[in-house]
This record gives C-alpha cells, structure tokens and sequence, in this order.
C-alpha cells in the first residue's frame, strides 16, 4: 500500500512549500465553494502548483466541498471543467448533487462534510465510484480497521490539527446563531467562544470557559497503528494556517514517516527526498495542546477549556519576579523577540513579548509580576521563525547515471528512482585521447554529479568507456543539462494518471428516510438519493431553519469531561437537568445526552 503525506494550503505558495518539504499530496480551496470560503485560489495559482507538485509525483485535490444551491450547480460544473483541464487529481466534494453534473473523468473524493463513520457509509460510497473517504476524526483505531476490513476504496483520516468539536458536516450553530453556515464554508467558529454552564434551576457550574474547546489532534506517536489500521492518507488540518506552519508541520510528519517506512511493506505515495535547513517541530507552529482524541477510546484530557489560543511549548516555571526581570528554570534557551504566554490565577491566558534575554533571565518588553512556580511557555520562537521565512527545504529524487561507448561517441543514461530512464547519444566524435585518464575520468564523474537547481540529485556515476578521452568541461555540462531535462519531461509523460468517469449508480443508500442532517440543498442531490432508495427527503437546514433540533452532535461529552456522567460516577454532585450553554450575549443552548451512543447535542 502506497502511504500519502496530505498537507494544507490556502494558497499555491503555501502548496509548492508543503510539496518542497515532503508533502505527497496537497489539498487546496477551489475559486469558489470550498469549505474554508477564506481560503479561495484562482485557476492560474492552482495550476501553477499542480506543475510543481506533479514533478515530484504529488497530486493535487482541490476542496469544492461546501453544499450548492440550484443556483450555483452550472457554475460549479466550469469550474470543475477547468479544474480538469489543468490536471488536478481529484476533487473533494461534499454535495451528491456534483455527481449528478457532466462531469469529465476526474476522481471525487468523499468530504469529511459527510460525516463518514460507519461500514454501511463508507461501502455505500465506495460503490457509488469514490476513489478516497475521508473518515470522521471521532472514530477508534478498532473502528478505522472495521470499516478499512470491509471496504476496499482508499482511506484517508486527519493526523494533525484542530479539531471542531461536532460531527463534521453535522454542525448547524453558525447558521442558526448568525446565518454564517459553516456547510457553505462560512463558519463562525462560535464553538471556540466562552460559555458558563447552568443547570435546571439556572445555578452556575461552570462560569465563562470555553467549553466546546477541543485540543488539537496530534497523532505523530501513533502513525504506525493508524497505517496499520488501513488508513493510506495521512492528513494534517489547515487550510487556514501560515506558511510556516505548513513547512514545519510537513517536514515533521516526514521524518516521522519515512522512518516508519523504512523496511515496510508499504511505499512512499510520491518522488524524492528533503533535506532541511531546521529541525521541525511541531510543538513550534499553532497548536492547542495535542490529544489522540477518540482514536483509543473515550478518556479525558482532549479540552482546551481555558484558552482557545495557541499556548506553544513548555518553556519552564517561574523563580522570582522582581522589578522588570524573570528568572525563570529554563528548559530551552530564549531568544530576544520570543513570545511568552502563562496562565494567571483565574486560568486566564497571557502573553508578552521578550525584549532581551539574558540566559535565564528575561526581561519583557512591558512591566509584568508573576507568581513564582508559575509555568511559562512559549508560541512564538523568534529565531525559528526567521529560519522559515527563507528558503528552509530542499527536494530532489535520486539519479544515477551510465556512460558507456556507442561506436565512435558515447551513451549516456539517465535513471531515476522511479526507474524512468532517457538516453543522450550526443553527436560529438571521440578522436582525442585524455593525456591523464584517471585525471579525465574524475572531471567527468564531477561534471555529472551537478544537477544544479533541477529536481534531481545524481548519486552516482557509472563509466565504463574502453578509454577516456579529452572533453571540455562546457560540452559535459551542456549534455548534463540536455539530458536532465530530457528526464524531467519522461517524467511528465509517464506520470500515472487516474481519469476515469464517475458512474451512474442505483445500489440502496443506508436509509430509505433523510431529514436535514443530511444536507440537500438542490434538486441534483434530491435525485441522487432517490436513484438510491431514498423516498423521504428533507431539505437542508440552510434552505428551511428549524427549531428544537439539534444544532451540533458531538462525540465530546461535558458530563464526562466534567465529572458529571453518570456511567463514571466520579462526582458526588449531581446536577439538576436539563443543563444549559450560556453564551456571552446571551446564547441559551440545552444540552441534550444520548448515554446509548455517548454523545452530546445541542439545542436552541
């Protein structure tokens, strides 16, 4: 089994950089309808990076994943068109109604959005012609390797990253609250606010956390069991974030993974090595702490009630604070323009900027007091940053190449790690003998092994010529050059491609009833369930809102996260139910329990 690396880009910038630092496969916003409205790329830039991503064996998908109106159905099928016509790989989509469209011969993707988590789901996918789902984040290693024994369609499940504390594609908070449908990729990320928790008789249990806050995913110990579980593409969330971010996170999960590789039965899913000019970490770039979230079963330890910000890495605790001066037990060095942050004692997040440092003292660039023992970590490491702003990575795939006589010239071969081979017989007589053979033979070892800024690195150079002869210099590297490119463009022509045309299905869907959970926003969808089986169908929430139904389903249950479960039984308290969300401006949302499924929902 092949294992793809799929990095995040908001833009193509972000993309080339993701493929530079070991990317095997880039996922990118359409210029329209994609699930991050703000993250929208134009035709030309995506197909800049399809150039550049292809040279390597990378792919490109494009997210075109938001629900459609009718309205929107015919622009979607030219931009699909053009999607097409510049070589993306496949499209990852959300609405069934883009099945029902003209579409030319490019694979699709099924959406998180679709809330995959069951065998029946996936395998009904699998069977309506989609070449890769992309599985819930909720879901156990166990239930990962139940749906990837049943199933054969590829697998594709988030390693890294922030994780939204509903059922993706089951979130309807945004648009009830403020008309911003995070279905349509315009989300308001209201699950990151502040809220105080009530019981039936209106007393506070919890006053202003932020209790829909989940940690960020961060599953970099435990890559090899979700390989083994049958996931072949392993993805990091981002689509939002920087581009250091992307370049770090990236080369991290690399290493990571070329080191599982090494020995394995399975591949690398692209060309080429990197090298790095740092040493990547990922508690360095945006993250909330990190937890393998359900991946292990339900346990504690996956919110981030406190703070929705980034906190970074533990850098120490505090010894004395005096005047405009921390000395503080280091367990990293400071750097001068380093961002710190702490807790305060009400858990309040703050951060401060350091204006010198002094090995372990530092000195902020405002006045601050804090208490000793209090622990410091740091989000934004200066020097780091610096390092990332320039050119931090390079990639090249491994080339050898044969020089041997071919009558009265030479022949020389080029062969790449993908074993794809060009020849060069250049039309160049060898009349004159080399007056130091050993001297001759080295200069046109050296003068092959330069691959310059090409894609390529010759690792070795096999001569076996009956004699060595005089060459200048200038002839071999024009003949390097030729035959460089020559392997670059047999690359491109032997490059594997998947076109084939999505068919026309009839086989039942998992139910014969669908209300707005399932999000049919136009006539397209509606006759692609009922070519399935499907005779009750609601329209989406966007097209009709409703009341007193559940605005989110999450697998995050504050009962248990607090205590409060009744399967636990870890507190003496029981509270008084139903229990309340209440926002900051005066959102009231019920909390509804489903102990059967062990999950949470909340209600207007």
């Amino acid at each position: 089994m092949k294992i793809e690396l799929l990095s995040p880009a908001k833009d193509a910038l972000c993309g080339i950089e993701a493929i530079n630092h070991g990317a095997d496969a880039v996922y990118i916003g359409a210029p329209k309808f994609s699930a991050r409205m703000a993250a929208a790329n134009s035709i030309s830039d995506i197909e800049g990076l399809i150039k550049h991503a292809h040279k390597y064996y990378a792919k490109v998908y494009v997210a075109l994943n938001t629900i459609l109106s009718d309205a929107e159905l015919d622009e979607t099928q030219k931009i699909i068109q053009q999607l097409y016509d510049i070589g993306t790989d496949a499209l990852i989509i959300q609405d069934m109604g883009i099945t029902q469209l003209d579409l030319p011969p490019i694979a699709l993707h099924a959406s998180t959005q679709m809330d995959n988590r069951t065998v029946e789901k996936v395998q009904f996918l699998e069977k309506a012609g989609f070449e890769q789902v992309v599985l819930a984040r909720e879901l156990s290693f166990s239930k990962i390797k139940e749906i990837a024994d049943q199933t054969d369609v590829k697998l594709e499940a988030f390693v890294h990253g922030a994780l939204c504390v509903s059922y993706s594609g089951q979130c309807y908070l945004s648009q009830a609250t403020c008309g911003r449908s995070a279905n349509r990729g315009n989300c308001a990320q209201l699950c990151r606010l502040p809220y105080s928790l009530t019981d039936a008789d209106g007393k506070v249990l919890v006053r202003d956390k932020h209790l829909l806050s989940l940690q960020d995913f961060n599953l970099s110990e435990h890559l090899e069991k979700m390989i083994n579980a049958g996931v072949s593409s392993l993805k990091i969330e981002g689509r939002l974030k920087d581009m250091n971010y992307v370049k770090n996170t990236t080369a991290y999960y690399r290493q990571i993974l070329d080191k599982i590789l090494e020995g394995s039965i399975h591949q690398k899913a692209s060309s080429g090595h990197c090298t790095y000019t740092f040493i990547p970490n990922a508690e360095k770039s945006f993250h909330r702490g990190g937890c393998s979230y359900f991946t292990e079963g339900r346990q504690k330890g996956i919110t981030a009630f406190d703070t929705p910000k980034s906190t970074g890495e533990r850098i120490g605790t505090v010894r004395t604070s005096k005047g405009n001066a921390l000395s503080i037990n280091c367990l990293k060095a400071i750097n001068n323009g380093d961002g710190l942050c702490y807790f305060d004692p009400s858990h309040k997040l703050i951060g401060f900027k350091v204006n010198r440092a002094e090995g372990q003292t530092i000195f902020p660039a405002e006045r601050i007091s804090i208490q000793p023992g209090t622990e410091v970590f740091r989000n934004f490491d200066h020097e780091f940053e610096k390092l990332l702003s320039k050119k931090s990575a390079d990639r090249k795939i491994k080339t050898s190449v044969h020089i041997c006589d071919k009558e009265k010239t030479l022949l020389i071969t080029a062969t790449d790690e993908d074993g794809i081979s060009v020849q060069l017989t250049p039309d160049f007589p060898l009349t004159e003998l080399a007056q130091n053979k050993e001297k001759a033979l080295d200069q046109m070892t050296s003068q092959f092994k330069k691959s310059g800024n090409t894609i390529f690195e010759v690792n070795e150079v096999k001569i076996e010529t009956k004699d060595a002869y005089f060459i200048p210099a200038s002839i071999m590297a024009e003949w390097r050059r030729d035959l460089l490119e020559r392997l670059e463009a047999e690359r491109e022509n032997k490059r594997p491609q998947n076109r084939q045309a999505f068919p026309t299905t009839g086989h039942p869907f998992v139910s014969t009833e669908l209300d707005y959970r399932a999000n049919i926003h136009n006539h397209l969808a509606e006759e692609f369930y009922k070519q399935h089986g499907v005779t009750h169908i609601e329209p989406s929430f966007e097209k009709e809102p409703r009341t007193q139904v559940a605005l989110m389903t999450c697998k995050h249950c504050l009962r248990f996260s607090l205590g409060f479960c009744p399967k636990q039984k870890e507190s003496k308290q029981t509270p008084k139910e139903p229990l309340f969300l209440i926002g900051d401006k005066g959102q009231k949302y019920q909390l509804r329990f489903d102990c059967l499924r062990c999950e949470m929902q909340l209600i207007k």
